[in-house]
């Protein structure tokens, strides 16, 4: 078996992981629905986000193994991040590096690895990484898919350190949204399924705020939004942009099918309205756009044309 290096600029590698304050945090929801999409897409049974410390590889998020973090002096990542290129070892039995490793000869039997480095920064912390009991070949499609979603990890763990959320519901702002939302959609073009943007924007609220307080409206925004991440999969993204708006990107999911999910939170909204009886019913119009690659050069693109369709829904009600 042989030990990973030590990359030539491990100090300034793990002040900048440790300045990150993450290691040893509890497990986030936007972590683990990119290690459920990354097991999901390369149908395998274990998929991580792994952060390589001085003496461990720790994961953020981990599907498929009861561990939170093992030694790295036998970990498969702390050879991924010496190299900004995947990390590909299609068969490990095979390989004199790991073929005696104890992850290989033991649980989890690792038969086949691939793993992309993290970068923050401009270090490599960690990887994302996917990990087979059998081998298995990697083609430059998979390669590239699975640097879509390492980037989308990236910019979580630079999240940590920026104001990507909002601090009176609990999810995305704008700023965390247009960093995400980019991303996913540079990754449905790469791998061509559909995607679709909902722009919300609640009726009313000014009336809700003026008559009922300011309070009041923040209660109103936070059972929106708490609504919204019971109603939508753990595979959509969503924010608050602003002020009673909100957006949804929704990933494999048409124009139809975001309809029909629309029409399933409105009755969930409307259950909360009847639950309540308060003296005023939460509604909400909204636009309803489907990402077209040749339309839509970017997020903001796309957000826009979702803008529109919601302020003529608007202006129709009046």
């Amino acid at each position: 078996m042989k030990k990973p290096d030590i990359p030539l600029n491990e100090k300034k590698r793990l002040e900048t992981l440790r300045s990150l304050d993450v290691l040893d945090t509890e497990a986030e929801e936007r972590f683990d629905r990119l290690t459920r999409i990354a097991k999901r897409m390369f149908r395998v049974p274990i998929a991580l986000v792994s952060l390589v410390d001085e003496n461990r590889q720790w994961f953020k998020s981990c599907v498929g193994l009861s561990a939170s973090e093992t030694s790295r002096e036998i970990s498969f990542c702390g050879h991924a991040i010496l190299d900004n290129d995947v990390f590909i070892v299609p068969n490990t039995t095979e390989d004199p590096r790991f073929a005696d490793n104890p992850l290989v000869l033991n649980e989890p039997n690792i038969h086949f690895y691939a793993g992309c480095p993290l970068v923050v920064h401009g270090y490599r912390l960690g990887t994302l990484c996917i990990i087979d009991k059998i081998p298995r070949n990697f083609d430059n499609e998979d390669i590239e898919a699975l640097k879509d979603l390492a980037s989308m990890v990236e910019r979580e763990l630079a999240a940590v350190q920026l104001a990507t959320l909002d601090e009176l519901t609990g999810i995305s702002n704008r700023r965390g949204f247009l960093a995400l939302a980019q991303s996913s959609l540079n990754f449905s073009v790469r791998n061509k399924f559909p995607v679709t943007l909902v722009y919300l924007d609640l009726d009313h609220f000014k009336s809700i705020n003026d008559n009922f307080g300011h309070s009041e409206g923040d209660s109103v925004l936070v059972a929106f939004a708490d609504l919204i991440k019971s109603t939508f999969r753990d595979s959509d993204l969503f924010a608050r942009l602003g002020g009673d708006e909100f957006v949804l990107l929704l990933n494999s999911a048409s124009k139809k099918q975001a309809e029909q999910t629309i029409e399933k939170f409105r009755l969930s909204l409307k259950t909360y309205n009847q639950e309540r009886k308060c003296a005023y019913n939460v509604s909400f119009s909204y636009g309803v756009v489907e990402f077209t690659h040749k339309k839509h050069a970017t997020i903001e693109e796309l957000l826009a044309d979702g803008d529109m369709l919601m302020y003529e829904l608007k202006k129709s009600k009046r």
